[in-house]
């Protein structure tokens, strides 16, 4: 594998006006292909938007989702790939030739659809279907996986992406800035995003603090670190829907350190260059290679039956995140 320069983007989206996002995800990708740039990545529902759709009848995200690999966004998606010479990775609701209704994300390149994931613990919308499998696929003879949002929060799900050979995993989010019942979670004012030009510090402060970035370092370095994996994490800036988003958009390399991370208010990309020999290098390599899969693969594997619930969404339910 040869060296691999990627970045991940963060912009504030404009709910169910996928030509306006399909334009920032177009100015985007072409500044990035002119800095040099392999890859761009963009945050879950990156096309469609994603908090308003908690409000749509099935009727109504029937309207707004398309079949992959034919829908119009999709096309768009490819065609700036094409002319930008640049692999873009992007999110949307899915729907299938019988209705059934997914949060997907695509990798497109000039040649079309490279790879496609669907959710596997979707929430936003009741009449959403969680996708049943996991997705590897490669980018210039990188293995890659996907996993959106919630899925990393089940640390099974990242181990079994690494197991079937990843070496970046591309984790789009919505998220942060949110109720939970962790200390210190809650809803940023849409307030002072209004105010962000003439005091940006109160701002930044509470992107930083535990309603955002510092719940994410809790768990995100490790997710990588523990896998000896590349972690390319995007996630949306201002106002999606009624609710503030903090960006922090971020590449993490096999040693859980940042590299690269979107630190403005603004529409914006970070990039790092990804080195295929700390994959091997990283400790999570050797502790992958010390697994005794003896001991816990009837524990891990014994039935279960999965209960989701999510604070800002329900309430009145206990959170799992």
């Amino acid at each position: 594998m040869k060296n691999l320069k990627i970045a991940t983007a963060q912009f504030e989206n404009k709910s169910g006006d996928k030509n306006y996002n399909l334009s920032v995800i177009r100015k985007l990708s072409q500044k990035a292909s002119a800095e040099g740039c392999d890859v761009i990545s963009f945050h879950e529902c990156s096309i469609t938007g994603y908090t308003f759709a908690r409000n749509l009848s099935k009727e109504q995200m029937i309207d707004l989702a398309e079949v992959i690999p034919t829908g119009e966004s999709i096309l768009k998606l490819i065609e700036i790939a094409a002319n930008n010479n640049i692999v873009i990775l992007a999110g949307l609701f899915e729907k299938d030739e019988n209705d059934n209704l997914f949060k997907a994300y695509v990798c497109v390149d000039k040649n079309g659809v490279v790879a496609k994931y669907r959710k596997l613990h979707p929430f936003i919308n009741p009449y959403l279907t969680a996708g049943d499998r996991y997705c590897i696929f490669e980018i210039k003879g990188w293995k890659c996986g996907i996993l959106i949002c919630y899925d990393n929060n089940i640390i099974e799900n990242v181990r079994a992406t690494k197991l079937l050979d990843a070496d970046i995993i591309f984790m789009p989010h919505v998220t942060m800035c949110t109720p939970s019942t962790r200390p210190g979670a809650g809803f940023v004012a849409p307030q002072l995003w209004e105010n962000r030009e003439a005091d940006p510090t109160s701002l930044r402060l509470e992107f930083d603090g535990m309603k955002g970035r510092d719940w994410l370092m809790k768990w995100l370095p490790a997710r990588a670190y523990d896998n000896a994996i590349y972690t390319v994490f995007s996630n949306p800036i201002g106002m999606d829907d009624d609710q503030l988003k903090n960006g922090c958009s971020m590449i993490i390399d096999p040693f859980g350190d940042i590299l690269a991370e979107c630190r403005t208010f603004d529409d914006s990309f970070a990039t790092a260059i990804l080195t295929p020999e700390k994959c091997i290098q990283a400790g999570g390599n050797r502790y992958i290679k010390a697994r005794r899969p003896e001991l816990y693969k009837d524990i891990i594997g014994q039935d279960h039956n999965s209960e989701q619930n999510v604070v800002w969404l329900n309430s009145d339910k206990k959170n799992i995140n």
